[in-house]
């Protein structure tokens, strides 16, 4: 997804299906769907979202996505968003790099020397084919979907003005020698055979990117932070199986199993002391800084951390039901949820695109229909 309104879409394909509801959050870039009783499958729903011209994958067990294994999916995941980020990045520099002359040369004539109109072409272009890509590439798939985004909306208004800007080059009175872009708060009109839109093509495609990388980059952060809250707890644990100490992964802890806990070791999971004493410190979920005494009969929280003597826990709660796996799971429903500010939004964005290039083609119809020539047309289109 790329925009509001990709997640409108999606969402609105997943509500068609029979029986099923759904909510999907553009910002986590997740969907929360309720099909109970419903004659769907999660393969179903896969292949709606891909119809739709996305793509979509079930998420891991609780297990597995408080400690993914290396090589699991959400490791392929991170790998492949650090990866996605650092294009983003790399496009934007280009794009500001190009952008900020062309768009300084327009509006100060002081710079407008002899055919600087052609410098702006040559640095226009590699913002408009190759740092505007993302945008081309989505509006493209979009449209083999018969949908409008923001990303059609981008694609077309750049690609509009830079090949009008060509066209007034080559074969308006653009391009002639001498040719200046005054800075004046007034409207003449023209026939457009004399004006480039260089900079606007180079400007909105570089501020659009970079709202795009910063919105990346803060939801990276904020998967980060939920990655780091399950990544508290223990990876392995010593259980005590007829008398036989062995270190087994924490996933594999089942409810009744008595554990070990040495001195500076992390309780594996929500238990109840059975036998030994020691300080308990709880700060990483509490942020209580004082470690509690806990003794025999005393409940223990998974994740946190002995600071004392040696202690052998009886496993209450496991997996998904331990106090760490709930904390994860509101965090992530937060996240997951809308505000109605944000349904609100989504509404909008979702007729958003359409009414605006109806206006452009209704703008260049009225034109015509009333005598105008094609440039003019167009320009005012």
């Amino acid at each position: 997804m790329t925009c509001a309104s990709c997640a409108a879409r999606i969402e609105k394909k997943l509500n068609r299906m029979d029986g099923v509801e759904a909510t999907v959050n553009y910002a986590t870039e997740k969907a929360k769907v309720t099909y109970a009783g419903a004659d769907v499958s999660v393969e179903d729903l896969i292949a709606t979202v891909e119809a739709t011209g996305y793509t979509a994958r079930p998420p891991a067990p609780p297990a597995e996505a408080a400690a993914p294994p290396p090589g699991s999916g959400d490791t392929e995941q991170g790998a492949a968003e650090d990866d996605g980020l650092t294009t983003l990045r790399q496009r934007l520099i280009t794009a500001v790099l190009l952008a900020v002359p062309v768009i300084a040369m327009a509006m100060i004539p002081a710079l407008q020397f002899d055919y600087w109109q052609w410098l702006s072409l040559t640095l226009a272009a590699p913002v408009v084919t190759y740092a505007a890509w993302p945008f081309h590439r989505a509006a493209w798939t979009n449209a083999k979907h018969g949908a409008a985004t923001m990303d059609t909306l981008i694609s077309v208004g750049t690609s509009a003005a830079f090949l009008w800007s060509v066209w007034a080059l080559f074969f308006g009175t653009a391009g002639m020698v001498g040719m200046t872009h005054p800075f004046e708060f007034t409207i003449a009109r023209s026939d457009g055979a004399g004006n480039i839109y260089l900079e606007a093509a180079a400007g909105v495609t570089a501020f659009i990117l970079a709202g795009r990388y910063f919105e990346a980059r803060s939801k990276r952060k904020a998967g980060s932070a939920l990655k780091a809250l399950m990544e508290l707890g223990a990876k392995e644990v010593t259980v005590l199986r007829d008398g036989v100490e062995t270190t087994i992964p924490t996933s594999a802890l089942q409810v009744g199993d008595r554990f070990l806990v040495r001195p500076g070791e992390k309780i594996a999971t929500d238990g109840t002391v059975i036998e030994g004493s020691s300080a308990v410190d709880a700060s990483m979920l509490t942020g209580e800084s004082v470690p509690v005494e806990v003794t025999t009969g005393d409940t223990v929280t998974g994740a946190t951390l002995n600071a004392g003597g040696r202690l052998v826990v009886e496993a209450t709660r496991v997996g998904a039901d331990t106090q760490l796996a709930r904390m994860a799971k509101l965090v992530e429903d937060a996240q997951n949820g809308k505000a109605s500010a944000q349904r609100l939004a989504d509404r909008i964005s979702a007729v958003f695109v359409p009414v605006v290039i109806a206006l452009a083609l209704g703008t260049l119809g009225y034109w015509l229909g009333n005598g105008a020539g094609l440039t003019a047309a167009f320009t005012a289109a």
